[in-house]
Protein backbone atom coordinates (compact mmCIF):
# COMPACT_ATOMS: atom_id res chain seq x y z
CA UNK A 1 0.00 0.00 0.00
CA UNK A 2 1.55 3.24 -0.94
CA UNK A 3 2.34 5.68 1.71
CA UNK A 4 0.37 9.04 1.66
CA UNK A 5 1.45 12.32 0.47
CA UNK A 6 1.77 13.69 4.28
CA UNK A 7 3.75 10.77 5.51
CA UNK A 8 6.81 11.74 2.99
CA UNK A 9 5.99 15.28 3.94
CA UNK A 10 6.52 14.35 7.89
CA UNK A 11 9.76 12.22 7.44
CA UNK A 12 10.99 15.52 5.33
CA UNK A 13 10.15 17.43 8.18
CA UNK A 14 12.04 15.12 10.51
CA UNK A 15 14.95 14.89 8.88
CA UNK A 16 15.59 18.69 8.98
CA UNK A 17 14.07 19.91 6.00
CA UNK A 18 12.09 22.99 5.39
CA UNK A 19 9.21 23.73 3.46
CA UNK A 20 8.92 26.05 0.69
CA UNK A 21 5.47 26.77 -1.26
CA UNK A 22 5.64 26.22 -4.93
CA UNK A 23 3.14 26.47 -7.91
CA UNK A 24 -0.26 25.26 -7.34
CA UNK A 25 0.17 21.56 -5.20
CA UNK A 26 3.74 21.54 -5.46
CA UNK A 27 5.98 22.09 -2.40
CA UNK A 28 9.88 22.16 -2.34
CA UNK A 29 11.70 20.88 0.79
CA UNK A 30 15.11 21.83 1.43
CA UNK A 31 17.94 20.92 3.65
CA UNK A 32 21.12 23.12 4.75
CA UNK A 33 22.93 20.66 3.08
CA UNK A 34 22.12 22.03 -0.41
CA UNK A 35 19.53 18.70 -0.81
CA UNK A 36 16.23 19.38 -2.07
CA UNK A 37 12.77 17.31 -3.07
CA UNK A 38 9.84 18.75 -4.64
CA UNK A 39 6.61 17.01 -3.55
CA UNK A 40 3.39 17.27 -5.85
CA UNK A 41 -0.18 16.24 -4.67
CA UNK A 42 -2.40 17.46 -1.81
CA UNK A 43 -2.02 15.63 0.93
CA UNK A 44 -4.22 12.92 1.19
CA UNK A 45 -3.54 11.75 -1.69
CA UNK A 46 -1.29 8.46 -2.51
CA UNK A 47 2.22 9.12 -2.84
CA UNK A 48 3.66 7.55 -6.56
CA UNK A 49 6.69 5.47 -6.26
CA UNK A 50 9.30 7.66 -7.44
CA UNK A 51 8.59 10.49 -4.67
CA UNK A 52 8.72 7.82 -2.01
CA UNK A 53 12.37 6.95 -4.18
CA UNK A 54 13.54 10.26 -4.05
CA UNK A 55 12.62 11.41 -0.60
CA UNK A 56 14.07 7.95 0.47
CA UNK A 57 17.61 8.69 -1.21
CA UNK A 58 17.39 12.90 0.16
CA UNK A 59 17.08 11.96 3.93
CA UNK A 60 19.82 9.26 3.38
CA UNK A 61 22.28 11.61 1.85
CA UNK A 62 21.83 14.48 4.65
CA UNK A 63 22.56 11.47 7.03
CA UNK A 64 25.42 10.68 5.34
CA UNK A 65 26.74 13.83 5.37
CA UNK A 66 26.44 14.66 9.39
Amino acid sequence: MPKKVRELEQALKKAGFVCTPGKGSHRKWKHDSGAYVLISGNAGDDAKPYQEKGVKIEIEKTQEKR
